[in-house]
């Protein structure tokens, strides 16, 4: 489970009681509930970082996964856009091998990449309804409250939250 601190703090600073206690503060509200204390076996301050090389290309060296593109795990996206990058990819070098065209190979970049831009957009705009910038304006924490009530009472907007959740077709 993740929450939102300061991106500078010490994560080795908090004993497992403080995160536990974090954690019920920031779930509490009318229903009651309570959490189900566990064990916490790992802690650190986790960097939300996007990166994108483009082309994911040089000469004959492909880039799939974390060497092409990086986004943070607000997204859930990471390891979905690898296997998406090495299926397409796959089909790009099994069709050069059964046929000699480089047309696959020579598109895999462009190809690959259509999707990591719709999956940076979707974890751009989920960690920014999800996490409130510490510098943020009250405009800009209500206008974050908008648009979470836009999803929470939007048909339209639920769908497009689970398809990009789920994942596109492949190319």
């Amino acid at each position: 489970m993740y929450f939102q601190c300061d991106p500078a703090a010490d994560a080795s600073a908090w004993t497992a009681d403080e995160i536990w206690a974090e954690l019920q503060r920031r779930v509490d509200g009318p229903d009651g509930l309570r959490l189900q204390r566990g064990p916490i076996f790992e802690q650190m301050v986790l960097p939300f970082r996007s990166y994108v090389c483009e082309p994911m290309r040089y000469g004959n060296m492909f880039l799939a996964g974390d060497a092409g593109h990086t986004v943070p795990p607000t997204g859930a996206k990471g390891l979905n856009l690898a296997l998406a990058d090495v299926r397409i990819l796959f089909e790009a070098i099994d069709s050069f091998h059964r046929t000699g065209s480089r047309a696959l190979l020579d598109s895999y970049s462009d190809t690959a990449l259509r999707r990591v831009w719709r999956a940076q957009s979707f974890s751009y705009w989920m960690t920014n309804i999800l996490h409130s910038r510490q510098d943020a304006s009250p405009f800009e924490r209500k206008r974050a409250l908008g648009e979470l009530a836009t999803v929470a009472n939007s048909r339209y907007a639920q769908q497009h939250l689970a398809e990009s959740y789920t994942g596109w077709p492949h190319a």
